[in-house]
């Protein structure tokens, strides 16, 4: 695949979802081995005119993987000044530990536009990149609309799932990410569409099949679920067919305080998605809910805690009542 043939969704990253006009200063952080997309960000940046656009590649800053916030990369965001940034790399393991303060800093300190594109690939940029990001806003406004004020939010569906969510809207805040990032310090994913909050309390079974981090490339989509049961909002057991894969999850959120504790409760608004693709990045915003272990965001869902992991799990063909409000039945939007 050429850079050629990915320009349409870099032209909707770069255009319509992060606004780039000339008086934009562009950075994109991209690797070696995601080389052609960060070529095609760049390239699509240059056609919208922008006063100035970097690429720099995270090898450049250290061994992989990054287990922390490179001073020298501070010190070359700094420099560079952007009004609008780009990731575009993969996840290796424990680079989290990295992309969380990369993330923070990014928004809280340079305050740029950021569309944060963990785990992109040529396939995605061809398939979720490429959505009309003005539908995923309001599908993303209308979800959210539904569920700022909830207290309790219940999700049924395969593989054993059954899944109880506790809400306090006073002191939990709902993050809607509709893939439109126009104002300085708005960040979000892309591919994009969800709305995400962290829960007060989680009881019951998640049947997976698919899983976050690193594992989403490790080990794609699953053939049968893992489940994961929860009790007072902390992972208890998990359960897969092949052990292996049980005890790698499970000793990655042990690696952590609070890994193994429930920190995200997301619902995917991007109805332009029909398949999935083994990528969590694209596949989390599916129409459906995901659960992450571990890091709630503190900053943006104003949970008081925090972690060191993040791992994002995926029902699939899920039911959702929202305060007794049938929302989402088996995996279709009601609303």
């Amino acid at each position: 695949m050429t850079v050629a043939e990915m320009m349409p969704g870099a032209h909707t990253a770069i255009g319509q979802c992060l606004a780039v006009g000339p008086d934009d200063r562009v950075l994109i952080l991209t690797e070696e081995a995601s080389r052609e997309i960060g070529e095609a960000l760049a390239a699509a940046a240059h056609e919208r005119g922008a006063a100035a656009v970097m690429t720099r590649f995270l090898e450049e800053f250290g061994p992989r993987p990054l287990l922390e916030l490179p001073p020298g990369l501070v010190e070359a965001i700094r420099a560079a000044r952007p009004t609008v940034s780009l990731y575009a790399a993969g996840g290796l393991p424990g680079e989290i530990r990295f992309r969380i303060p990369f993330g923070t800093f990014m928004r809280s300190e340079m305050r740029v536009r950021h569309g944060h594109m963990i785990g992109i690939t040529r396939e995605l940029m061809l398939s979720g990149m490429t959505a009309d990001y003005r539908r995923v806003a309001e599908m993303t406004r209308r979800v959210t609309e539904r569920v700022v004020a909830a207290r309790e939010i219940r999700v049924t569906g395969p593989g054993g799932t059954d899944f109880a969510v506790t809400l306090d809207p006073a002191h939990r805040r709902w993050v809607p990410c509709s893939g439109l990032y126009h104002r300085s310090g708005e960040w979000g994913n892309l591919p994009e569409g969800e709305t995400f909050t962290s829960p007060i309390g989680t009881e019951g079974t998640l049947g997976a099949s698919l899983l976050g981090d690193h594992f989403s490339e490790k080990y794609g989509l699953l053939d049968q679920p893992a489940r994961f049961f929860i009790e007072r909002g902390e992972v208890i057991r998990i359960e897969h067919p092949d052990t292996d894969i049980a005890r790698d999850v499970w000793e990655y959120l042990n690696s952590s305080p609070n890994g193994r504790r429930v920190g995200e409760f997301a619902i995917g608004t991007n109805e332009a998605l029909t398949t999935l693709t083994g990528n969590l990045l694209q596949d989390e915003k599916y129409p459906g809910v995901h659960v992450a272990f571990g890091n709630p965001y503190p900053d943006r869902t104003l949970a008081p805690w925090s972690s060191e992991v993040h791992v994002d799990v995926i029902p699939l063909g899920v039911s959702i009542t929202v305060d007794g409000e049938l929302i989402m039945r088996d995996g279709t939007f009601l609303i």
